[in-house]
């Protein structure tokens, strides 16, 4: 007979051991989700580096390179106590975005102006924000697969191109980077707000900010999250809370945007050759642009021209309908898939301030503006198109093979995209292939072709820029520029002075009218005190510390018989000169420097 108090015992060691059983597979089935996940971020690394680690091998380009790097004393100068005050202090290309700037000091502090070096941030920083983004995704939906999709196609799109490799976008990865700890940060905060993890997320969008102002919207983002996945968006009362709660989020994007404005307050002046109602219709027709470009990624260029014609009013009436029953069918459907509303408002959201109503430059759509807005479309359509075939008993076959294909078709169409990179003429030859009537890639491209020595291809380029487009400032400085290196400084002056006509800011235009009013062979031609007011206008603006701007400011002391103020300005032009590497400047001003002495202005030779 078996006593209760046995059956007892035994029947407490068979709990205690089944316990013990199902403790054992839930810890082996974390240890194979620790050892899946840590694959899936072995591969996306691999993609990453698959496609852009070859841009380690390429040099600077020459569009917005040379400002953001090697031509910036204040850069090339590495990182300083004063760089840090002059990061904060100034706008640089154009922009306000002092951490962007703070890198540049750093790379060029560590790594010199090899350009290989500088490529590397860029992929790391991408890199980064790619494994960011798949951990972020993973901890909001619990959807393993879907997020590391998602962040695949985020890291290997042939729109990342422009953003990863150009080195002038270092803008886009940091701010990237930091856009997706502010995610995670703010999803941190939301399982135990406290005021140490709001203030965590706080500084992290600060400093996503002032990477690049682009990150205005994100407080819209994490509202639309706030609804789907987190749901804690069910009604306008809690509507209300969580927007008072993201009030100091807003008025960090409003000081944002304020400090951008005034900072772009040169680039801007562009938009007003445009009216409203073409900035308008070329925002619309650009939404579905970019759409396009996320499903079928072909003709892609580093410069799409705006339209200055206006758009065909059927087309924009179109996108403007698409646009609407977009909106409107996410809305519908935001109970049964609210995946698809807040993907869909993401992009809109992300993309306002760079859509075109506010015009800055002359491009009508960039590649690079998708970085992050289009996260939102790859998160709507994978759930989508996951849910919608979950029934389908061969599904996980069917999406694992389709995510595979797709995968390596972007990923191959990426790498070829990327190669385009390799040197400026490819790039622009490339560009001036996908696009018709692009003045910025012919007179870039010329621009190109005449520190090659290559004038009259060069004279070709910029005829056609100007053809294009006659008030091009650029094409007719480099025309100028051209002319003068054949001896022609008769029509040199003519498109100098037709540069200055178009834009009367050109830096490059107002310093080379100057060197030839300074150094001109013929009498006629020269004009010491213009060229004393332009040479300085540049030297105590954007071109303080460039030792090319110095040289000219110098040449023109000289002519105006100020010798002491030219050997002064011509020796710290030197320093620069050396501190750089440029021993070729230093050589050629310390020739200068002798004829001052001797109270002699330098002459061009005719």
């Amino acid at each position: 007979m078996i006593s209760p108090f046995r059956f007892g015992r035994m029947s407490i060691f068979i709990s205690v051991a089944h316990h013990s059983a199902i403790q054992a597979c839930e810890m082996r089935d974390k240890i194979c989700e620790r050892w899946l996940v840590a694959g899936i971020c072995v591969g996306l690394v691999a993609l990453v580096w698959f496609v852009f680690g070859q841009s380690s091998h390429f040099p600077f380009v020459n569009y917005d390179d040379p400002t953001y790097t090697y031509e910036a004393p204040q850069i090339i100068a590495g990182l300083s106590w004063d760089g840090v005050v002059w990061a904060f202090t100034h706008a640089h290309g154009g922009n306000w975005h002092p951490l962007t700037t703070l890198s540049h000091m750093f790379d060029c502090g560590v790594f010199g102006i090899r350009a290989g070096a500088h490529h590397f941030g860029n992929v790391l920083l991408h890199t980064s924000a790619t494994i960011a983004l798949f951990f972020v995704l993973r901890r909001l939906t619990g959807a393993l697969w879907r997020s590391a999709f998602v962040a695949a196609i985020f890291a290997i799109h042939p729109l990342r191109v422009e953003s990863v490799v150009w080195i002038a976008e270092r803008k886009d990865v940091l701010s990237g980077f930091f856009f997706m700890l502010t995610l995670a940060a703010y999803l941190h905060y939301t399982r135990k707000p406290s005021i140490g993890r709001y203030l965590t997320m706080s500084i992290l969008f600060a400093c996503g900010l002032m990477s690049k102002p682009m990150l205005v919207s994100l407080p819209i983002v994490l509202l639309l999250l706030d609804y789907w996945p987190l749901k804690r968006l069910v009604d306008l009362r809690t509507l209300r809370n969580l927007v008072a709660e993201k009030f100091p989020l807003f008025l960090l994007s409003i000081a944002s945007g304020v400090a951008t404005l005034i900072a772009q307050t040169r680039a801007i002046g562009s938009f007003e050759q445009l009216p409203l109602s073409s900035r308008v219709s070329q925002a619309l027709l650009s939404y579905l642009t970019y759409i396009r470009q996320m499903f079928w990624p072909t003709k892609l260029a580093v410069f799409y021209p705006h339209s200055e014609d206006g758009s065909v009013p059927w087309q924009v009436l179109l996108a403007g309908a698409a646009l609407a029953a977009i909106t409107i069918l996410t809305f519908l459907l935001r109970n049964k898939r609210p995946y698809l509303v807040v993907g869909w408002l993401w992009y809109v959201c992300m993309l306002i301030p760079v859509i075109g109503i506010v015009q800055v430059g002359l491009q009508g759509h960039a590649d690079r503006y998708t970085y992050l807005p289009q996260i939102g479309l790859y998160l709507g359509v994978t759930w989508w198109v996951s849910e919608l075939l979950s029934r389908w008993r061969n599904a996980p076959v069917a999406l694992t093979a389709a995510a595979i294909v797709i995968i390596a078709s972007l990923a191959g169409a990426s790498r070829v995209q990327a190669s385009y990179w390799k040197d400026s003429e490819r790039l622009w030859q490339q560009t001036i292939a996908n696009t018709s009537d692009n003045h910025v890639a012919h007179a870039h491209l010329a621009d190109l072709l005449l520190r090659q020595g290559r004038i009259s291809d060069a004279i070709s380029h910029c005829q056609e820029a100007v053809r294009i487009q006659p008030n091009d400032t650029d094409a007719q400085n480099n025309l100028g520029l051209a002319y003068l290196q054949l001896g022609d400084e008769a029509d040199a002056l003519i498109h100098f002075e037709q540069s200055l006509a178009s834009n009367p800011r050109n830096l490059n235009a107002r310093c080379n009218l100057a060197w030839v009013l300074a150094t001109s062979s013929d009498p006629s031609r020269r004009n010491g005190e213009r060229a004393v007011e332009l040479a300085t206008s540049v030297a105590q603006g954007p071109g303080r510390g460039n030792p090319t701007v110095l040289r000219t400011l110098a040449a023109a002391y000289a002519e105006t018989h100020e010798f002491g103020d030219a050997i002064e300005t011509a020796q710290e032009a030197i320093a620069i000169a050396k501190a750089t590497g440029n021993d070729g400047l230093a050589a050629d001003l310390e020739r200068n420097i002798a004829a001052y002495r001797l109270n002699q202005p330098i002459r061009s030779r005719p």
